[in-house]
This record gives structure tokens, C-alpha cells and sequence, in this order.
């Protein structure tokens, strides 16, 4: 990809921590709709490692995650040749223009982040600086990038409109700078919960969410997790989210897996059981989650490859983070050598 050429096109950007294993909720929530997006925009998609590490990580583990992340978003769809797939770390213009945007994030801002309260109570032992400012680092990422969009989930919207005040200030100190994002949310499967506790969304970790389907889990695995599914006493398919926030969550994903729409599954299911639904709702996820698991043990087995896609990813990422950096220096009155 020409970057000069793509540069043309609006620009969308968007991560995902290698923290945990890639989940049902992580591909119909977004990577499904990023590798849609790739004839119309210039895409950029990061595993992000640097955030991981505000929680403990094995660094084994870390490193494993993030080459099979980088394997399963090209098995998703997300052709290297479209879109800019690269390590977050390989950039390291995130973590400088992260640190500069530390100092135009009020603490007040960074103190009443959802997710910093979330995974304080979660991690009470290491309740570190980068936990708390990871938001900055988050900003980063968006503004190198000057993205249109950014494709995010409902939890992170705060994220986003933080970034937008961030950038806003920036520009207000020393003209414009920064491009002002926009969130992208998608209208299905925007948000899938846990199987076993459907008023919390599908967690990427193991420990937290039993109830969870990772990208890479047998048939038997996901039949078994969706028969165990929580439903309701009422033996009755019908979306009220508020009511019946079980039946609703497997009509999301059965949606989601299927193309069909709400009213299309209540008609389906008029008159069947709980059992009847949850094993259709299992099967389809198991055809969805097929070719994706199979290609992505196909992609791990070449080394070369994906090495070549993430050298190839971080010098494209690269030569853009560079000029907004180099600008960002030159604002705040930084001697250029």
C-alpha cells in the first residue's frame, strides 16, 4: 500500500490489548467490522501491547498472545496488504507523544475513567501510574494517526471523548495540531456479554469470565459454554435487553453469526424451548468460528510471514506517527536534532 496514495482516504484506527485470548465479542464487535472497512479507508490495527502491561503479564505469554493476535486478525479478514497491521511497541512514537499528552490530561479527567476505577478494585495490589494514565498513551495512539474514526465498543467511548478534550486543548495552546476523532460503534454485536452472566461483557480473561468463547475454542468446547448459557424462566425468544438479558445476548450473537435480524429469530423460535435456541445459537457461532480457527493455525505455522507483516506494518505505521510527532516536538518547543 502506497502511503502517500492512501493518505487520500478518511482514517481509521483502532487496538486491542494481547492481555487474553481473542473472543467471540472481540471479532463480531470489531474485528469483523474493521475488514469491511478496508477498501474505504486508510486502516490502521495495533495489538497493543504497551497497554497490557498496566496489569501483570508472564512475558512468555505476552509475546505468544500477541503474534497468534496478529495471526487471528488476518484470519478475520484484515489483509495486511489493505490495512496497517502492526506491535504497538515497534512504534515507539506512541510512547513519546503518550507522555506529552500526560501533560494535558487533568487528573481529575484521568481519575474518573471507568476502566481505571474497574481495574483498580480488580488489581488492588498494583494500582501503578500507567494504569492510571494509560488514557494518555491511548490518545497517542488516536492522534498520531489523525484517524476520521475510531471504531470502539460502548466501554470505550469515554476513551474516545477523552482524547477529543485532550486534542481539543492541545490545539487551543498551539493552533491545530490534532485532527478531533470521531467514535465508530457498530449497531450489532457492538457489545456481547457473558454467557454466564449476561449484565457484564465477554472478558478476553480466562479467570474473569467463564462464560466467555475465544476464537480459537473446539466445537465441543463452544456447544457445551452455550448449552450452560443463562436464560430466564420464561421459555419465551424475545430481545428486551432490560427483562431478559440472557435471551437477549444470544440473540445478539445469533444475529450477529446468522445476518438475521431480531424480529426474523423471535418468528424462528416462536413456540420452541430455551434448549431448541441454544443449540442453534452454538451451531452457528461453531460455522462462524470454523474457517477462522483453522486459518489462523495455518498462519502461526509461517514465522517468516507474519514477521514480514509486522516489520512491513511498523514502517508503514511509522513514516505517518513520525510527521504528527515531529509537529507535536516542534509546538511545544522541543530542540529538534
Amino acid at each position: 500500500m502506497d502511503v502517500n496514495t492512501a493518505a487520500k482516504k478518511p482514517v481509521m484506527l483502532s487496538g486491542i490489548k494481547p492481555s487474553g485470548e481473542l473472543t467471540l465479542g472481540s471479532y463480531v464487535g470489531a474485528i469483523r467490522n474493521w475488514a469491511e472497512r478496508a477498501d474505504d479507508y486508510d486502516c490502521y490495527y495495533f495489538m497493543a501491547d504497551l497497554h497490557a502491561i498496566t496489569v501483570r503479564q508472564k512475558p512468555a505469554d505476552l509475546r505468544r498472545r500477541t503474534i497468534e493476535q496478529l495471526a487471528q486478525y488476518i484470519a478475520c479478514g484484515l489483509d495486511p496488504e489493505k490495512n496497517t497491521l502492526f506491535i504497538q511497541s515497534h512504534v515507539h512514537e506512541h510512547a513519546e507523544l503518550g507522555w506529552v499528552l500526560n501533560c494535558y490530561a487533568m487528573f481529575g479527567e484521568l481519575s474518573r475513567m471507568t476502566q481505571f476505577k474497574d481495574k483498580s478494585a480488580k488489581n488492588a495490589e498494583n494500582i501503578n501510574g500507567g494504569l492510571f494514565t494509560y488514557p494518555s498513551l491511548m490518545a497517542a495512539d488516536i492522534l498520531l494517526y489523525q484517524p476520521d474514526y475510531v471504531p470502539v465498543g460502548e466501554d470505550q467511548k469515554q476513551h474516545v471523548e477523552l482524547t477529543r478534550d485532550i486534542a481539543n486543548r492541545f490545539n487551543g495552546v498551539y493552533g491545530e495540531t490534532f485532527k478531533i476523532p470521531q467514535s465508530f460503534v457498530p449497531k450489532i454485536g457492538a457489545r456481547v456479554m457473558s454467557l454466564v452472566d449476561p449484565t457484564r461483557k465477554m472478558s478476553k480473561s480466562e479467570d474473569e469470565d467463564p462464560g466467555r468463547i475465544i476464537l480459537m475454542d473446539k466445537p465441543e468446547d463452544i456447544m457445551r459454554r452455550f448449552k450452560r448459557a443463562v436464560t430466564d424462566s420464561e421459555a419465551e425468544v424475545r430481545y428486551d435487553p432490560e427483562k431478559k438479558p440472557g435471551i437477549s445476548n444470544l440473540m445478539t450473537i445469533y444475529a450477529a453469526a446468522t445476518g438475521r435480524s431480531f424480529a426474523e429469530i423471535e418468528a424462528e423460535f416462536a413456540g420452541h424451548g430455551y434448549g431448541d435456541f441454544k443449540t442453534k445459537v452454538g451451531e452457528a457461532v461453531v460455522e462462524l468460528l470454523r474457517p477462522i480457527r483453522e486459518k489462523t493455525e495455518e498462519i502461526l505455522k509461517d514465522k517468516a510471514y507474519l514477521e514480514s507483516v509486522y516489520t512491513d506494518g511498523a514502517r508503514r505505521a511509522q513514516y505517518i506517527a513520525r510527521k504528527t510527532l515531529d509537529k507535536v516536538y516542534r509546538k511545544v518547543g522541543f530542540v529538534r536534532h
